[in-house]
């Protein structure tokens, strides 16, 4: 059973910050690869950011430059740091993983960006 908390949500002003966290359980987690997904009100959920076992990285074009995932192996954490934020960025950010070919979801953080 894998279970993913995230944490770090809230309301910012547009051209702010947030640094997201999602805690996760189980000691595979160093073997997967993370990724982090949003989804706003009346919008599909969307992939934002992934990150491998080996820290290798990949944004979607509207984030990139602007966000930063990471991950401690150690605490079984992965990051998301959020830098010049836009009302467009307003969603609920959610971390997932797949393990054994079972898809896993956290319950999600409300981020919400001001204009």
């Amino acid at each position: 059973q894998v279970q993913l908390v995230e944490s770090g949500g809230g309301l910012v002003q547009a051209g702010g910050s947030l640094r997201l966290s999602c805690a996760a359980s189980g000691s595979i987690f160093s073997f997967n690869s993370m990724g982090w997904y949003r989804q706003a009100p009346g919008k599909q959920r969307e992939w934002v950011a992934g990150i491998t076992s080996g820290g290798s990285t990949n944004y979607v074009a509207s984030v990139k430059g602007r966000f930063t995932v990471s991950r401690d192996n150690a605490k079984n954490m992965v990051y998301l740091e959020m830098n010049s934020l836009k009302p467009e960025d307003t969603a609920v950010y959610y971390c997932a993983t797949t393990v054994l070919g079972l898809n896993y979801w956290g319950q999600g953080t409300q981020v919400t960006v001001s204009s």
